[in-house]
């Protein structure tokens, strides 16, 4: 699932790593952790940065199962550039544009910000740390950008390219505290990981 709203989602500043649950994404977290409350989880993992922390702290108050933080699930960095400018700012608006650009455009790196080669080789070895699990079923907190990598990823496995992950970007839209939901099936050699539910955000006004 996705964080609950945070301040850059809110505000008009890109506050990078910083950015915290505003009041709002505190009551979706807190309405999406009694959506939790009736379903079996066995562990919650969550990106280690703070508004990712804040939901699945949240949702483990609520459902007392245990948390691991892993990087694995962190938001893409964003080149620095961008860090706590207005998203209007001209510098921002241009690294934006060619970042998006050229995001099919193989090994394109605008500047110091992952690119697609470095967050396709993420969303690989989430998934595998998902799978080394030794529990049935697990809840991930992480961001809207890095999860629609990770169903290109499963989507096209090694074989995806920047265009078509560029696809997933553009078209596949989250809400925050959406829920999407992942099968695996070690044993299924031609499609070890599906999707069963896209974004479900019932629990949202």
């Amino acid at each position: 699932m996705r964080h609950g709203e945070s301040e850059t989602n809110a505000g008009q500043i890109f506050l990078g790593t910083v950015s915290k649950l505003t009041e709002k994404g505190i009551e979706q977290a807190n309405n999406v952790a009694k959506r939790f409350s009736d379903v079996s989880i066995d562990l919650i993992v969550s990106s280690t940065l703070k508004r990712a922390e804040a939901t699945a702290e949240i949702i483990h108050r609520e459902i007392k199962m245990p948390i691991e933080y892993s990087d694995f699930f962190v938001e893409r960095r964003r080149p620095t550039v961008q860090i706590g400018k207005a998203k209007d700012n001209h510098e921002v608006l241009r690294a934006e544009r060619a970042i998006l650009d050229n995001f099919a455009k193989p090994g394109f790196r605008f500047s110091d910000e992952e690119n697609f080669d470095d967050i396709k080789k993420r969303a690989c070895e989430a998934l595998k740390y998902l799978a080394s699990k030794k529990v049935e079923n697990i809840l991930v907190v992480t961001h809207g950008f890095f999860m629609r990598i990770v169903m290109a990823y499963v989507a096209f496995g090694e074989k995806l390219t920047g265009r078509e992950c560029e696809q997933f970007l553009r078209k596949f839209h989250m809400e925050n505290t959406g829920i999407t939901v992942l099968g695996y099936d070690e044993k299924d050699t031609k499609s070890t990981w599906w999707l069963w539910v896209w974004n479900d955000h019932a629990h949202l006004d």
